[in-house]
């Protein structure tokens, strides 16, 4: 009987419940590496707010704003206030590639208009007008509290920011739904995916008009709107149109579960991979690593990675061309094709988890599960594997041995059964410029939802991985 045990140990995988296989000290590290990955995710809600975050604090981590022409093996770079570059030159030239990790800092969510104020003719309220952002299920942004974050450009030129509906004592803002006694007609008979319009997530902002005795107001309401938005901000209706205002769900992510191992929040997809990657770079000590290590923040994942701030656009490679400079090297565009070519990619971004609820949709034996560990992904795309990029096998081969070597729990999955569905991420965007790239996240349940659920042991051994890669990759 032991030798057949032994047989099957040797020949078989399994993959490894963190819970059951991780040590007590590594279990303890899990559960305080969470308290600071949710302050985090309170904080951070918009892409603007995830850089300004990590702005304020890499001075701090002894990182140097490479455009500021200092002498520095730790630098970065923002751009336009919505994607970040933070690299670590190691003791290899940078020109035999980089080990980059490229996590994006924008989710789902729902932006308010640019002309959205007004009062409705029948109800007297004051209604904001709103589009959706990324793959959201519309209903589930019905009857649930949002706060607005964003900022806005005032006739001075200033940027104010705004943020309401997160401090306990300020207001919150809703998408009311339709009660179930009225809704037999108007939603039961419709598929789910159109039960909600995007022109019924309309939000209401207020109630109450401006009064002036012996006026008579036209659209008193929405004047009471703009009465306290520029009292308050020095706002006036003309800033909506250049502004971004984007609706959340208000308040902090939070411990789930009786046991306190999951985390509850919005935006985990994919800011658990933003903060594990930069806590990973920021953790490396001079002379420990060979290859130069790169934390890319993209904007625009969610819609396609398109505009000045997506992965599409020449930021991370202007980086790169300006890193070879700062250390002395070639950046000419031979040098800088060949650094590419020879660098390795972790896509970092979630996976669905395989969800109790609704499992027929995952195929146990290729799906993620909560609580095995970080998820590493061949490939993404849908049905014959199209809109992706497919990792050779002997680069997913390195990956895999490091990650034993260096007792990461870690697991491989695919997004459902084949034809179920799909998506993609940064992976294939990369990989146009020739480097090996795989991707590499923790599982999600509820992804796009507005409280997404991960597992303590994913998150933390999400940032283990991204660690190894930069130290033996």
């Amino acid at each position: 009987m032991k030798k057949i045990e032994e047989l099957i140990k040797k020949l078989t995988y399994d993959r490894r419940n963190f819970w059951e296989k991780a040590d007590s000290k590594e279990i303890k590290k899990s559960f305080e590496f969470a308290e600071d990955y949710k302050e985090f995710l309170s904080i951070c809600k918009t892409e603007r707010e995830t850089i300004d975050y990590y702005e304020n604090i890499l001075g701090k981590k002894g990182f140097k704003d490479i455009d500021k022409q200092e002498s520095s093996t730790k630098l970065y770079r923002t751009s336009h206030n919505k994607n970040a570059a933070i690299a670590y030159i190691g003791k290899k030239p940078v020109a035999d590639g980089v080990n980059l990790i490229v996590a994006h800092v924008d989710t789902p969510r729902v932006d308010i208009k640019q002309n959205p104020l007004y009062e409705d003719g029948t109800t007297k309220l004051g209604i904001l007008k709103t589009h959706y952002y990324g793959g959201v299920k519309k209903y589930q942004w019905m009857s649930t509290p949002l706060a607005i974050h964003g900022i806005f450009i005032n006739e001075k030129g200033e940027v104010i920011k705004l943020t309401i509906g997160e401090d306990e004592n300020d207001p919150v803002f809703i998408m009311p739904d339709l009660l179930p006694h009225l809704a037999r007609k108007e939603q039961y008979t419709k598929k789910i995916g159109e039960a909600i319009s995007a022109a019924n997530m309309k939000v209401v902002f207020n109630c109450m008009p401006y009064i002036e005795e012996d006026e008579k107001i036209k659209e008193a309401v929405k004047l009471n709107a703009l009465y306290f938005l520029n009292q308050k901000y020095g706002f006036i209706e003309e800033d909506f149109l250049s502004a971004e205002l984007q609706l959340v769900p208000a308040g902090k992510a939070r411990d789930a579960g009786l046991d306190r191992s999951m985390i509850l929040g919005y935006g985990q997809d994919d800011r658990v991979c933003t903060y594990t990657a930069a806590e990973a770079i920021f953790d490396l000590i001079d002379n420990d690593f060979e290859r130069t290590a790169i934390v890319y923040l993209a904007d625009k994942e969610e819609t396609g990675s398109d505009g000045n701030t997506g992965a599409k656009s020449i930021f991370i490679i202007d980086f790169i061309a300006d890193l070879l400079k700062a250390n002395g090297e070639s950046n000419d565009s031979n040098t800088l094709r060949k650094t590419l070519m020879k660098s390795q990619i972790l896509s970092a971004d979630v996976n669905a988890a395989i969800n109790p609820n609704y499992p027929t949709v995952h195929e146990k034996q290729n799906a993620v599960h909560l609580g095995y560990g970080v998820s590493v992904t061949k490939y993404t795309g849908a049905g014959g594997k199209g809109g992706t990029n497919d990792a050779n096998a002997e680069f997913s081969a390195k990956i895999k041995t490091i990650f034993n070597d260096e007792n990461v729990f870690w697991q491989t999955g695919a997004l459902g059964k084949v034809d179920e569905g799909g998506g993609g991420t940064i992976a294939k965007f990369m990989a146009e410029h020739g480097a090996e790239v795989i991707d590499c996240g923790p599982g999600v349940l509820g992804m796009h939802s507005l409280y997404e659920l991960t597992s303590k042991a994913d998150v933390y051994s999400s940032y283990k991985a991204y660690k190894t890669f930069f130290l033996k990759g």
